[in-house]
């Protein structure tokens, strides 16, 4: 596979997993010292990965669970924010200047604050408190979040088979080298066809919204310098479906929850209008080991596996690093 380093991805990958008796520790300690509200707080990609647990608390639990903005949250603020509020913070380098000023900003407020980080010196992990640290480099941040959320839920009540989940969770590094194995070919196929491509269209739904943005946003804006449009598949019909034609290239993100349909109905009538459109559908990806219903969940896992496959390959055929930025990080801001 393309710059793929099985060895370093499944030790990263284990790495996450170890992180589950901490996160339910920590859980479990924040269940008995009493909380009322949860904030998932992130910058880009990081906030995009909080959307799947808000949606998941929002489907199952009558706890309020928000994801924000870490800049937006604190020039505005959250009612709800306070001492008995649990603040949540990821980020990779461990440097992410907005969300450090987000962090003080709860703490001021006497949030209890959380940061999932690979680098234990960083500034994050030094200012939350409690810090979880995983492997340098690990991403995404799925696997602690679903596990975080799973556990909260559990205690409330609301999440009927975690301990089962978790479980499972443990033939991740197996399950998703398969998914990158499988799906080498198909990146390969895309990439290809779509080297000389200057704008996507991308479409998702349900847990797998937050990915669509990521990917649209951090990937091909960010890292490949391409114009895209990004919406929910909810969100298709009323606007954007307009800028269809019949070469646009169309990249549908599939998963396995409740709004599978909606994303089938945009798809639908996609491929009605243009003769370029891609379905990324996690159903294509056995995942053994995992029981049928907890699949859906591990949606976003499993298309980020399959699209960094793309991403490289992307990387190959147009000759622009995933590494190369003009701004971000490079200018000041």
């Amino acid at each position: 596979m393309l710059k793929f380093n099985e060895a370093e991805f499944v030790s990263q990958t284990q790495s996450l997993l170890a992180l589950r008796p901490e996160i339910e520790k920590t859980v479990d300690r924040l269940a008995d010292e009493g909380y009322d509200n949860v904030l998932l707080v992130g910058a880009g990609g990081t906030y995009a990965q909080m959307w799947p647990y808000e949606h998941l608390a929002r489907r199952q639990s009558l706890l309020p669970v928000r994801a924000a903005v870490a800049a937006e949250l604190v020039v505005s603020g959250d009612a709800r924010l306070g001492e008995r509020t649990v603040a949540v913070f990821t980020s990779v380098s461990g440097t992410t200047e907005d969300s450090l000023r987000a962090i003080e900003y709860c703490r001021a407020r006497g949030a209890h604050t959380i940061g999932f980080t690979g680098h234990p010196e960083s500034p994050v992990a030094r200012n939350v408190d409690t810090a979880l640290i995983s492997e340098p480099k690990a991403w995404p941040f799925d696997v602690q979040l679903l596990l975080f959320m799973g556990r909260l839920l559990s205690r409330r009540g609301e999440f009927e088979g975690y301990e089962r989940l978790a479980d499972e969770l443990a033939e991740l590094p197996r399950v998703l080298v398969d998914v990158a194995r499988r799906a080498e070919p198909v990146a390969a196929d895309f990439a290809e066809a779509h080297k000389d491509t200057d704008y996507h269209f991308l479409i998702g739904g349900g847990n797998l919204w937050g990915f669509t943005y990521l990917y649209s946003m951090c990937i091909l804006e960010e890292m490949q310098w391409l114009r895209t449009t990004r919406v929910h598949s909810a969100e298709f019909f009323h606007g954007s479906l307009e800028l269809l034609e019949e070469d646009t290239s169309v990249i549908v993100f599939q998963g396995e929850d409740e709004t599978r349909a909606l994303t089938d109905r945009a798809e639908a009538f996609a491929k009605r209008v243009s003769k370029d459109v891609t379905v990324f559908d996690t159903r294509d990806y056995p995942l053994d080991g995992i029981s049928p219903e907890f699949r859906g969940l591990l949606a976003p896992l499993v298309l980020d596996t399959v699209m960094d496959r793309v991403s490289k390959h992307l990387e190959r055929v147009r000759d622009h690093s995933l590494d190369l930025r003009r701004y971000y990080r490079v200018m000041d801001y």
